[in-house]
């Protein structure tokens, strides 16, 4: 095992209270032991489910498999949540082992990334037993919880969701990490404004950098301003399972995140033989789709899936701006927040931030309302020139040519892209019944007032769709 860094990984049984779930790692590093307690706490009281405990508590170990040969959990597993982690180590295996092993980010050393581009072997998974252990919810598909990030995304999602009349329970995560203070503008608005708020603490963001730092594959583990983490990309449902208790308390059947849509042309999605999803294997619409078939297979019935999948981010500040003017100014897409009197403030300068400014511009809008700063703006033009900018290559070109149009004097040019601004269809990453048949018509509805059309991708080439044909699907001849 060329990347082995543990002896082995293990969870101790869960400990539940009416506020408070929590587990011991261990990791073991040449015969000695390291230990970390996982934590959740709950601001209102939760039912007491151990299959729901377990979850959450095995959920973060998923993005060790390549690093240590066994990962045990001292307590029984059902079969159908054994096989979830199992699918999903695989998964992001291949996904680090890709994007963040194979292809340098900095932080795994040279001396360790194994020569030979294959597979590697993964950690052995191995409970204390495996037996059925079952789950029930009847949800209520009118109540629906979106996890809120204080992006753009999901913001825009809320708004939607709350509009077309479905009851709201805003989601947000504190995971004692720098995430939580791009979180923290919105959570104050909500927590005010919105009575279904819920919050969960997790101290999770620490255990992850607590195993890293143990890692003696990686440096630069907490180093300044990362863009990316070092080697972790499976989160997200980490996310969702620490709020399993209040979906099982409120009913609720939907769980919405927000994955815009990406452009698939170009990309592979296999390297050298290994499959893999660019780094976003849990925000996928392949995990959508996982998470809701296997939600219905553990007798919980809830789907999972994303409002804002068929259009891009440039359509999402459109909407958020003209429709939702007090939650547009809640957005904090950056990578490095920080405070500013009683605020928190975008940096300006990452890979983030460049991307908002640019789709704000291309619609006319002013970043200084969301906390840029006039010389963020100003040289705005030199970081996308540099290469400082992570938007899908039409999406760049068109929010370019848009902002030209409205500022002759903006020194970069782009190109017109015209499906940038419709809605987007593909079998790849936005199938035609990602959005539930209930809600699809009443969406598209509101997005139609801020796009031109519905667009496919057929044979590589955007084509034109009717309405009709985007709510129920194109069928090829």
């Amino acid at each position: 095992m060329p990347l082995k860094c543990f002896d082995y990984i293990s969870i101790e049984k869960p400990k539940l209270s009416s506020r408070r779930i929590s587990s011991v790692y261990t990791i073991s590093i040449d015969g000695n032991e390291e230990k970390f307690r996982l934590i959740h706490t709950y601001e209102e009281k939760i039912p007491r489910n151990e299959v729901f405990a377990k979850l959450m508590v095995i959920t973060p170990a998923i993005n060790y498999a390549l690093f240590t040969p066994e990962i045990s959990f001292n307590f029984s597993l059902d079969p159908r949540d054994l096989q979830f982690f199992k699918d999903m180590m695989e998964l992001t295996a291949n996904d680090i082992l890709v994007n963040r092993i194979y292809r340098r980010t900095g932080f795994v050393r040279e001396e360790f990334i194994p020569k030979e581009i294959k597979p590697q072997p993964l950690a052995e998974v191995v409970p204390e037993r495996v037996e059925e252990e079952e789950a029930e919810l009847t949800p209520d598909y009118n109540k629906c919880a979106v996890m809120l990030s204080g992006g753009k995304e999901s913001l825009l999602t809320y708004g939607l969701m709350k509009e077309i009349g479905c009851e709201v329970y805003p989601f947000f995560f504190n995971e004692s990490g720098g995430h939580w203070k791009v979180a923290l503008t919105a959570y104050k608005w909500f927590k005010e404004q919105e009575p279904n708020t819920k919050k969960v603490w997790s101290n999770v963001d620490r255990l992850y950098t607590f195993i890293e730092k143990h890692m003696k594959i990686l440096q630069n583990v907490g180093k300044p301003k990362a863009e990316v983490y070092p080697i972790r990309l499976f989160f997200f449902e980490h996310y969702v399972f620490s709020f399993l208790p209040l979906i099982e308390k409120y009913s609720i059947g939907n769980v919405l995140l927000g994955n815009e849509y990406d452009d698939p042309r170009g990309l592979t999605y296999e390297f050298h033989g290994i499959p893999h999803f660019y780094a976003v294997l849990d925000q996928s619409q392949f995990f959508d789709k996982y998470m809701t078939r296997w939600f219905a297979e553990r007798g919980l019935n809830i789907r999972q899936w994303s409002a804002v999948r068929p259009i891009t981010g440039l359509i999402v500040e459109r909407i958020l701006y003209n429709r939702y003017p007090e939650l547009f100014k809640l957005q904090r897409s950056c990578h490095s927040v920080h405070k500013e009197g009683g605020d928190y403030v975008p940096c300006g300068t990452c890979f983030k931030c460049n991307g908002i400014q640019t789709f704000l511009l291309a619609n006319g809008i002013d970043p200084q309302l969301i906390k840029y700063k006039p010389h963020h703006i100003e040289t705005l033009p030199k970081r996308i020139a540099e290469g400082k900018v992570r938007l899908d290559e039409d999406e760049l070109l068109h929010s370019l040519y848009l902002i030209k149009q409205r500022k002759p004097d903006f020194p970069l040019s782009g190109g017109r892209r015209d499906h940038v601004e419709m809605l987007h269809f593909d079998d790849r990453n936005s199938l035609f019944d990602n959005i539930p048949l209930e809600f699809r018509e009443r969406i598209y509805s509101i997005f139609e007032q801020y796009t031109r059309g519905y667009a496919y991708l057929k044979e590589g080439k955007w084509v034109e769709i009717t309405r009709e044909e985007a709510l129920h699907g194109v069928h090829d001849s």
